[in-house]
């Protein structure tokens, strides 16, 4: 319910006592004593006073003077909202409030306000008010340590400094302040970019209240999801946020809350989000550019269109070629060209996007005028002394060519085309594709991508080739390589342009805010600042000759199946992230090396009748299996190398999926490239593959695979299900598969429900026992369903809410320290003929032993003294010596197992599993994640960020 009717019943009488403070004394301790900041000076003149909205002398507020007006109390009131429940005012409370400030002739700004709390009982009414509400209560609780550690981080986004929390504690604990009065107190006692961050958060609560008071959605902002939500938004919010920025995720938000009734806010001209391109050569003029956009579900119609704007009021024309919708009918995925007028050298343009009408016509462009305005290109490959080639005009006019784009601004067009010799022999297994995109009003502006591929699936002895390879555009040499070794089932591509001078020297920066709020890509901490230095490290190591082009991985390991943790790990790898949150250029090169690198392991399984990756549900494929251990048996050719002979399809990148990165989901979401998509969709296809095909069953399950593994896969088919477009021939195919999957964990584990630990156990059909659970494979597994949920596959929540019990329970259960919540492995019974201990008591028990207690590394350590381990109390200080004492290294008061300093340990494994669990409803989930923001020892997330995963 809204604080506003919650409290209308409250008698401003029922004030709590005057604090000690005089009014003067609090004023001036607000601002000259600690604060937010992590120093003791005091806040400048000038932006103290734009925090507190009224001018500030000599470090001291003045007396302040009511207003006449209920608008003038606007500010005060969304300060206190933000300061006692994280979260924007409602329209209704903001005018409830200020009219009852007003109406108490109370101070109109927060110094006047908190000058005045010491001496007035109708301020300390008002204020204590929200202090005392359930909602404050719940998100400030626990002793005054935590009290004041959840303030901080509520109202600044970060931990405290030591010097603060004593400052703010010893005043609490002293009864000089309440813990009703706190959190506004040390709001008004911000300094430095603390400033910043409150200040930020208030211009983007106003705007939030603004939205859904024009949206008329009042009453869809009720109740702890909508407040959770909204807490969520503004908690993205840091000292350099700019409300413009930040208004797709403002829009986004109230999206969420309330999607049929956003209508009325993103009614025509309103804008949905922007992207910034950044010119990264000289001055140009007529700059085309193309791009994939997701988008909110509910915000976009595909029979409205969208309009583009710059930051100077020009306007660009956009196509909106849309490829996935929701469930709702609305645009989720579309690819979005339009030619921005020009460009100066570094100049970078804000271009918004905004619903316009009516969506865009398709094209009547044909490829043969295209052809007919000159454009030529082959591709030639000598094998073995032989020729063949294929030419882009044949391709075109003789293969029914996919359309892929079509409208006003560009048309794209993708065909096959068999390699022939002069003769006209084609060869077995190389084929070439070719993808022209241009656009068709401007002189000689195509992007031409030419792809060389060695997957057929069902045609006998496959193998690798070596070749040369001459590519021409327009009557000239573009692309050439000698002695390219072509392994079997991968395939290459490159992007040339018709012009000489090669396409725009563009760097296109999509809004991170919109992309999280839009649940596509995870909740990733924006509040992390990544490194200079690590970007200039990724840069130097995975941008090097040695590992881009051709054939090669990027920054991949080339044995994917390489233990221990790697920044290639994790729902998205790290350098995905990393341009996820910065959207620097030298990230996106990385991860788009490792998309272009995707193709070159041995996965790529192309159907020869269908011309699509392979499909499991017929009565011939669903046999395929690509096991080696299985190549004595079909449908695939048997042998499955020439002659039998393994040397001749051997490659240096054995893929894995216990290992497998994400390369290329969020590659094809921000460019909209039909290479990236089809990328996805092989790697998804062959996830299930690679086992008996009793296993997969037709079905696609990966309940084979490790567990990890698992996880892997089904992030792998929920992307390529959730973006595949509508009319592609693969879309209903990775549905059904996702759905199939989805249905037997809930058949085995929701319905069968096995155990009360949450775990996974291998349960079903073939299983087998073990005793041992490894968790941080567990939680990979955990977040799948969490982020499967996320994107809309309903089938995913219900195994979410007993999946989460394993990660809740290892941080809140009975019996259970959580300081021990990430171990490497934990037992989950006693022996394989017994069943899944009933409690995490029992488990703890049986993995936690006296006289075997372990280090991070595994070793067992005892007490020099011989003290026990399990008798120190969860948490304390005690524990901490005896870890430190056993050790010989020093350990941390509430420091958990597992590296906890590192980006890559156990507890870093976990926080994905906690942020999808605090999400879920179950019992506990949040006050596990409460429990685990609150550890003492993070890791730096600002090098390697791919398990920053925050709660929505």
């Amino acid at each position: 319910m809204q604080m506003f009717a919650y409290l209308q019943h409250l008698t401003l009488g029922l004030a709590r006592a005057p604090g000690r403070l005089t009014a003067a004394a609090l004023a001036g301790a607000l601002l000259a004593a600690c604060g937010g900041g992590n120093d003791a000076a005091v806040a400048p003149a000038p932006a103290a006073a734009r925090l507190m909205g009224g001018a500030v002398q000599g470090g001291v507020a003045p007396t302040v003077q009511a207003a006449s007006t209920d608008e003038a109390y606007h500010e005060v009131v969304q300060r206190i909202y933000i300061a006692y429940f994280g979260r924007p005012a409602d329209p209704a409370g903001l005018a409830y409030w200020a009219g009852q400030f007003r109406r108490a002739a109370v101070p109109a700004t927060l110094p006047g306000l908190t000058a005045a709390y010491a001496g007035s009982a109708t301020v300390r009414g008002l204020v204590d008010s929200f202090g005392a509400s359930q909602e404050s209560k719940d998100l400030y609780s626990g002793d005054n340590d935590e009290f004041i550690t959840a303030i901080y981080r509520n109202i600044f986004g970060k931990e405290p400094d030591m010097a603060g929390k004593n400052y703010w504690r010893g005043l609490v604990e002293s009864a000089a302040i309440t813990r009703t009065f706190a959190a506004l107190a040390i709001m008004a006692g911000a300094q430095a970019e603390d400033i910043d961050v409150v200040n930020n958060k208030i211009e983007v609560a106003n705007s939030f209240t603004a939205a859904i008071s024009e949206a008329r959605l009042n009453a869809s902002y009720n109740g702890n999801d909508a407040n959770a939500s909204a807490r969520t938004m503004l908690g993205m919010v840091n000292a350099v946020t700019t409300v413009v920025d930040f208004q797709p995720a403002v829009a986004a938000t109230v999206t969420t809350l309330a999607p049929a009734g956003y209508e009325t806010l993103v009614a025509t001209g309103k804008v949905l989000t922007d992207i910034k391109v950044q010119n990264t050569g000289a001055a140009q003029t007529s700059v085309p550019v193309t791009f994939g956009q997701i988008f909110v579900k509910g915000q976009l119609l595909p029979k409205e269109g969208l309009a583009g704007k710059l930051a100077d009021g020009s306007a660009v024309a956009l196509q909106m070629d849309v490829k996935a919708t929701h469930d709702d009918g609305s645009v989720r995925h579309a690819i979005v060209s339009g030619v921005v007028p020009k460009l100066a050298a570094g100049q970078t343009q804000v271009l918004t996007l905004a619903k316009s009408g009516p969506a865009t016509t398709p094209s009547t462009v044909t490829p043969q005028a295209l052809l007919s305005a000159g454009l030529t290109g082959s591709v030639a490959l000598t094998v073995n002394g032989v020729q063949y080639s294929a030419a882009l005009r044949d391709a075109l006019l003789t293969a029914s060519p996919v359309r892929w784009l079509s409208g006003p601004v560009v048309n794209e067009w993708i065909a096959g085309a068999p390699l022939k010799t002069a003769a006209g022999a084609v060869h077995p297994h190389l084929t070439a594709r070719f993808g022209v995109r241009w656009y068709n009003g401007l002189s000689k502006t195509a992007r031409i991508e030419v792809i060389v591929e060695n997957n057929k699936t069902f045609t006998a002895a496959p193998r690798n080739y070596s070749y040369d390879v001459n590519v021409q555009i327009d009557g000239r040499a573009a692309y050439s390589q000698t002695g390219m070794t072509h392994y079997h089932h991968s395939r290459w591509h490159k992007y040339l342009w018709w012009n000489p001078a090669g396409g725009p020297a563009v760097h296109l920066r999509h809004n991170t805010a919109y992309l999280i709020a839009s649940k596509a890509v995870p909740n990733y901490d924006q509040g992390i600042v990544t490194k200079e230095a690590a970007l200039t490290t990724l840069a130097s190591t995975a941008l090097t000759a040695a590992k881009i082009g051709p054939m090669k991985i990027g920054a991949l390991k080339e044995y994917m199946p390489t233990s221990g943790g790697r920044p290639d790990i994790g729902p998205l790898p790290s350098w995905s992230v990393m341009y996820l949150l910065t959207m620097d250029a030298r990230a996106k090169q990385s991860m788009m090396e490792v998309a272009d690198g995707s193709g070159t392991w041995s996965i790529h399984y192309r159907d020869d009748a269908t011309g699509h990756p392979i499909r499991l549900d017929n009565a011939v494929n669903k046999m395929i299996s690509t096991h080696g251990n299985l190549n004595h048996r079909g449908p695939l050719p048997v042998p499955r190398c020439a002659n039998n002979d393994w040397s001749m399809c051997s490659t240096p990148y054995t893929p894995d999926t216990a290992h497998q990165p994400s390369m290329a989901f969020l590659p094809y979401l921000v460019t909209g490239d039909h290479f990236y998509l089809e990328e996805l969709q092989f790697w998804a296809a062959w996830n299930p593959t690679g086992t008996d095909p009793g296993a997969h069953a037709g079905k696609g399950l990966v309940r084979w695979q490790q567990l990890r593994g698992q996880a892997w896969s089904l992030r792998t088919l929920g992307h390529a299900a959730y973006i595949t477009p509508d009319t592609h021939y693969m879309k209903a195919y990775f549905n059904n598969q996702l759905s199939d999957n989805l249905e037997f964990y809930h058949t085995t584990y929701v319905t069968g429900n096995p155990n009360a630990l949450g775990v996974y156990d291998g349960s079903g059909p073939g299983a087998f026992a073990s005793e041992q659970s490894a968790p941080w494979q567990d939680d990979f597994f955990t977040w799948s369903f969490g982020y499967l949920a996320e994107l809309g596959y309903a089938k995913a929540e219900p195994i979410l809410r007993w999946k989460a019990k394993f990660p809740v329970g290892r941080m809140t259960a009975l019996g259970y320290c959580w300081v021990e919540g990430a171990p490497y492995y934990m037992y989950v019974r006693n022996t394989t003929s017994r069943q899944i201990f009933a409690t995490f008591a029992e488990a703890y028990a049986a993995t936690f032993k006296e006289g075997a207690i372990k280090d991070d590394d595994g070793n067992v350590v005892t007490h020099p003294l011989g003290l026990p381990y399990l008798t120190q109390p969860c948490g304390s200080q005690a524990q901490a010596d005896w870890r430190t004492a056993a050790g010989k290294r020093t350990w941390a008061k509430g420091q958990m197992l597992g590296y906890a300093g590192s980006n890559l340990g156990y507890p870093s494994n976990m926080q994905p599993a906690l942020a999808v669990a605090a999400s879920s409803g179950i019992p506990n989930a949040r006050a596990a994640w409460t429990i685990f923001a609150n550890r003492s020892v993070k890791p730096d997330y600002s090098t390697g960020p791919q398990f920053a995963i925050l709660p929505r």
